[in-house]
């Protein structure tokens, strides 16, 4: 039984590869994954980076996204991707004051994209101070904001990458606010998406209204077919089908529309790439 069930399960991921990344999917379509990929140096056992970091490049490769947003990305792991998967470039820069930490890393396929500017800040009461904190939150959090040109179309787009604090519920509004009023601001009325582990669930979290509230979309509420469990995180095992912490989202603000989104479960013999389920979504330019 429990081997007819582990076959099920890959015969549908592997189902769902296929239909993720056709040729089907033209020129007029970008796909944008979200993935937390775990510090790479936390003391997982069983888990370490270095046992399961082929599994994670083995994933970015099979869904092949345009765009990569990445949280808890060290700097020998964004190194690491970008050897693997020559096709990628990266932009990030860790959070602490001297660049050390975590970053939140961008990846771009170099073949489609044209980086146009680059920003940092922090989400802190001083968002231009390398390393400040504020309010309640336990770490540093930082904001990656790239302006895209795809060379497709020569269409332009905002991708805004960040990692909300895990404990800290005043400072995941304050940095929902910052980013809003950011984009308000600096925005330059293109198109927005905005991947992230917000640490707050969809739907429920004051975080995420605020987002909404300011007139962005869910891309997993909105997208024509929606696959996999609404989890995103399985701290890695299998998913809980009856959970809903789906804390990793893609939103997006503008002439888009998702036609698809799915929660990837993908594992090898039972060991997964990440303590998150990467979420990835396929966008077609234009309503």
């Amino acid at each position: 039984m429990k081997h007819s069930l582990c076959l099920f399960m890959c015969l549908i991921i592997a189902s769902n590869i296929i239909l993720i990344s056709k040729p089907g999917y033209a020129e007029d379509t970008i796909k944008v994954m979200t993935f937390n990929l775990r510090y790479g140096t936390a003391m997982d056992g069983p888990n370490h980076w270095n046992k399961r970091k082929d599994i994670l490049v083995e994933v970015i490769k099979m869904y092949d996204p345009d765009l990569l947003g990445t949280q808890e990305c060290l700097d020998f792991q964004a190194r690491y991707i970008a050897e693997q998967i020559p096709s990628y470039s990266y932009v990030g820069r860790g959070r602490e004051k001297d660049g050390s930490s975590e970053q939140t890393a961008v990846f771009y396929k170099k073949d489609l994209w044209e980086v146009l500017d680059t920003k940092y800040f922090w989400i802190s009461e001083t968002p231009e101070e390398p390393g400040s904190k504020s309010w309640d939150t336990v770490c540093t959090r930082i904001v990656t904001w790239l302006k895209l040109k795809y060379k497709p179309s020569g269409k332009e787009v905002l991708y805004i990458n960040t990692h909300l604090d895990h404990k800290g519920e005043i400072a995941r509004q304050k940095g929902a606010e910052m980013i809003c009023e950011r984009i308000k601001k600096d925005g330059d009325n293109v198109p927005v998406i905005i991947t992230g582990d917000f640490n707050a669930v969809g739907e429920k979290s004051e975080a995420w209204k605020i987002f909404i509230n300011n007139g962005f979309n869910d891309s997993w509420l909105k997208a024509n077919e929606k696959v996999g469990p609404l989890t995103t995180w399985c701290g890695f095992k299998d998913p809980d089908m009856s959970s809903d912490t789906r804390i990793d989202w893609i939103l997006y603000q503008g002439p888009l529309h998702p036609l698809k989104s799915e929660t990837i479960i993908y594992n090898k013999e039972g060991k997964y790439p990440s303590d998150h389920f990467p979420v990835i979504t396929v966008f077609k330019w234009g309503l």
